[in-house]
């Protein structure tokens, strides 16, 4: 089967990538399954998904269910004759629609499965500190990212970088993967295996849940270089931050960047050390978090030494640990 008719199935800016990869590589997209449109923004108006937008440029076909179990919606895409579904980036799919294509579904997933399955393994892998991270295709089975896999390709992690950054150039090996995986299908080259033997004796899984809110408070008790890696690892959004108090008053903030500072002090965690024009760190066990770039409630995102032109630091502590 050299050009298999193809269903993808996505949602937001990181399976765009895949979806225009398969385009410029003269793959047969018979349809596109996506998110329905919903509110969004200040103005709460209605927007299409990333992958819908794309589609509809393209003039593929888009169909957007809210029920994956629909009896109409299974037999659109009965209807569509696929060969394969492709999916990256979407809801997790009942056994009815995975199982119809003779080629089976298989699924990009932004980590070296089996460690960081979930929502959110770009962040978890900076959060907890990886050096080196990649992008797996698997099958999918009724499980969350569980079935064999197809291919791995490993990716570095730089040490500045953020989990945008970091999104981005998945993104782009991801589509790439996406192609090469598709072909080894077409072929009969690739030999699906288990997840477990992608694992070393001994070695512990580590998974990557949602983002809450409450993950992304700053506890000043923690060390330089935890808290450098929380804040890398929300950056840009949702963004790690704390508050900054003076009696009845607080403001709170968003740092985007900061560098760790390994030193020994007697600062109480979350006090505050700045010349009062261009440097500001905050103290925490085992040294200090240099920021540089921050965003207080209802201002713009901007340099530390620009917020300190506006903003009298005198007498303001941080929150230590927010979480309850």
């Amino acid at each position: 089967m050299k050009n298999p008719r193809i269903v993808f199935m996505g949602t937001p800016r990181f399976a765009v990538a895949s979806l225009g990869s398969l385009l410029i590589n003269g793959f047969n997209v018979s349809g596109v399954v996506t998110t329905p449109d919903k509110p969004a923004g200040r103005g709460r108006k209605i927007c299409a998904s990333p992958v819908k937008e794309f589609a509809v440029s393209n003039y593929l076909p888009v169909m957007q269910p809210v029920n994956l179990s629909d009896p109409d919606f299974l037999n659109s895409l009965i209807s569509l004759k696929p060969d394969i579904f492709i999916v990256v980036a979407f809801r997790m799919l009942p056994e009815p629609v995975w199982k119809i294509p003779p080629l089976g579904t298989f699924n990009l997933h932004a980590s070296l499965l089996p460690q960081y399955r979930g929502a959110a393994p770009v962040n978890h892998a900076i959060i907890n500190g990886e050096t080196v991270t990649g992008v797996t295709t698997f099958l999918i089975d009724d499980k969350i990212d569980t079935g064999n896999i197809l291919l791995r390709k490993e990716v570095n992690i730089f040490p500045f970088e953020n989990a945008g950054d970091l999104h981005d150039r998945l993104m782009k090996h991801g589509a790439h993967l996406v192609i090469e995986t598709l072909r080894g299908i077409i072929e009969n080259k690739i030999e699906p295996q288990p997840q477990q033997n992608f694992m070393m004796p001994g070695e512990v899984l580590k998974k990557a849940p949602k983002i809450f809110p409450s993950d992304s408070v700053i506890d000043w008790n923690n060390d330089p270089k935890q808290i450098h890696n929380l804040i890398r690892g929300l950056a840009p959004e949702p963004c790690a931050g704390s508050t900054l108090i003076k009696g009845n008053k607080s403001i709170s903030f968003k740092i985007y960047e900061s560098y760790p500072e390994a030193a020994s002090h007697s600062f109480e965690p979350g006090s505050i050390i700045s010349d009062g024009k261009e440097k500001m760190k905050t103290a925490c066990k085992g040294g200090y978090v240099n920021i540089l770039q921050l965003k207080p409630e209802g201002r713009k995102r901007m340099s530390t030494p620009e917020f300190l032109r506006g903003f009298r630091l005198s007498d303001y502590s941080i929150i230590t640990d927010q979480r309850v």
